[in-house]
């Protein structure tokens, strides 16, 4: 029988796939957002990545009351559906040139 050490081109092979299935799951489970009752909820870091606005304009959306919100101990959290919704009541499609 033959000794395997970790050296060993297999080892080392299997090691590095290892690592690399390590950093797929990873990544996967960075961005996932687990649903409570069919809804998925936002933090305000990522509501602003999204809509490619900066978190004090979406300060400036809660105290005008154009953008719904929780606040649970001291945590913004936004419905999913609330925001796209927000967006499809305010889609103004683009007019043809024609009169």
């Amino acid at each position: 029988m033959e000794l395997i050490t970790k050296t060993d081109e297999i080892c080392v092979s299997f090691m590095r796939e290892l690592k690399e299935i390590e950093c797929a799951i990873s990544s996967i489970f960075k961005d996932y957002h687990p649903v409570l009752n069919g809804e998925r909820y936002l933090t305000d870091r990522e509501l602003s990545k999204i809509l490619n606005i900066s978190r004090r304009t979406l300060q400036d959306y809660r105290t005008e009351r154009k953008i719904p919100y929780y606040l649970i101990g001291g945590k913004i959290l936004y419905k999913e559906s609330d925001i796209e919704k927000i967006l499809n009541d305010n889609y103004y499609p683009q007019q043809d040139g024609s009169v």
